[in-house]
């Protein structure tokens, strides 16, 4: 298995993590396979979406917003239930086709890292599969 570390500087972050992820690729060797993408954290989660228009993610974050509010009289005390919730809706895996040595991302398509609870050092646990 390998990992990053990941510094986030907001409260919620969408952070591409495709370098990250292709350099850990490459330095594999693998030319084919899988990778898969492991987010070791409660109140975080990772998902592919659109990297060539930036209102994409500000669209996802405002929607997740209006569905979890931060401020909603949650039983959890510790007062990040909403960044929970949100991390259970993301979820913490996403699984690439590896493809020549490439992550076989769609044209428009990146992994992001999704911060609910920053700022935060975070780990993104990386394992490839060879087929």
């Amino acid at each position: 298995m390998n990992n990053f570390t990941l510094h986030t500087r907001l409260h919620t972050e969408f952070v591409n993590i495709d370098n990250q992820v292709q350099e850990i690729v490459s330095a594999s060797g693998c030319k084919e396979g899988i990778v898969h993408v492991y987010i070791p954290h409660t109140t975080a989660g990772i998902t592919i979406n659109e990297n060539a228009d930036p209102d994409v993610v500000a669209d996802i974050e405002t929607v997740l917003n209006r569905l979890v509010p931060w401020k909603a009289g949650y039983a959890h005390c510790e007062g990040n239930a909403a960044a929970h919730v949100k991390a259970s809706l993301m979820g913490a895996t996403a699984t690439v086709i590896i493809h020549e040595g490439r992550l076989a991302l769609g044209t428009w398509q990146s992994l992001y890292f999704c911060e609910f609870d920053g700022p935060r050092t975070r780990k993104v646990w990386i394992k490839i599969i060879p087929s």
